[in-house]
């Protein structure tokens, strides 16, 4: 038997959201479609893609190589269907991306983008959202890739791409993974590692503070490797994007991902410009690039 691109989309679904039931809803099929295929492609593949349990989904080693496959193959067959015969763009562009958008989200479009439009000068800068919002209002910048979420300006527009849900990262075998359910009030009772990088803090204590509880910090740190280091190590939990997520820390301990009870927003990363800027041919192209691959089936009008 062979695979198809179902069983490649269910099982990413599936290995985003950690759940087969989530990834149902989001494919808009039924669970035991998705659990089919994920079992016919294990079949296939000859080994486990994931670890099951009553908290989810968790990806095996094979299944971390695999997604990563999938991923590639998946994107593979996504620019040969949106091949265009449009025209090539020439010209400069400056933009500029946060820490974590040029971290881990936006080098492999700028190749992408390179490929698909060759004559474009591209030049980036990675700048703090308050230079980033500088830089579009005196025009040095003529657009950028950041933390939609975080941008209030009114003299900006935006147009958010993607939302990256939000988890809390545990090590292996933390007492909070054999919970039924995980709210902000049981993390309270836990040491918390403190992101403060693109205003992770400041995001964080946001949606907390509702609850009138506080985090147990014990570091604040802008490196997500030592937040992966620490809380893979047992010296504290924190809650953090998929974006971000990886499975391993640098010493090879396993984290871990648990859905939470309490509302946590997801993670916006989108497009940001001066609001009524007269878009250039180049941010033209820019701009078109990503709402081919994000925004072609999902609206996501600029604010």
């Amino acid at each position: 038997m062979s695979f198809n691109l179902r069983h490649l989309k269910y099982f990413v679904a599936t290995a985003e959201l950690g759940q087969v039931s989530r990834a149902a809803i989001e494919l808009s099929v039924s669970q035991s479609a998705v659990t089919a295929a994920i079992k016919e492609l294990e079949g296939v593949v000859g080994a486990a893609l994931f670890q099951r349990s009553a908290k989810g989904m968790a990806l095996t080693r094979a299944g971390q190589r695999f997604l990563s496959s999938a991923y590639e193959i998946l994107t593979k067959v996504e620019e040969a269907m949106q091949v265009r015969e449009g025209p090539e763009v020439s010209g400069r562009l400056t933009i500029a991306a946060t820490y974590t958008v040029i971290g881990y989200f936006l080098p492999v479009h700028l190749e992408r983008l390179a490929r698909a439009q060759p004559g474009l000068d591209v030049t980036i800068h990675e700048m703090p959202r308050e230079l980033i919002e500088e830089g579009l209002l005196a025009g040095r910048v003529d657009i950028a890739v950041a933390l939609t979420s975080n941008i209030s300006n009114p003299e900006l527009a935006s147009q958010t791409l993607l939302g990256s849900q939000r988890r809390l990262w545990t090590p292996s075998r933390h007492p909070l993974l054999e919970r039924g359910s995980v709210g902000l009030a049981d993390v309270a009772e836990h040491p918390y590692v403190m992101l403060t990088v693109d205003e992770a803090a400041h995001t964080a204590m946001r949606y907390w503070a509702p609850t009138g509880r506080q985090p147990r910090i014990v570091l604040r740190t802008s490196s997500v490797e030592a937040v992966r280091s620490m809380v893979a190590n047992g010296l504290g939990v924190t809650i953090l994007s998929d974006m971000v997520y990886r499975p391993w820390s640098l010493e090879g301990r396993r984290l871990e991902q648990v859905n939470l009870a309490d509302a946590a927003p997801p993670m916006d990363v989108g497009l940001v410009w001066r609001r009524g800027v007269e878009f250039t041919p180049a941010m033209k192209a820019f701009r078109d690039y990503f709402a081919a691959r994000f925004l072609a089936s999902a609206g996501g009008a600029p604010r």
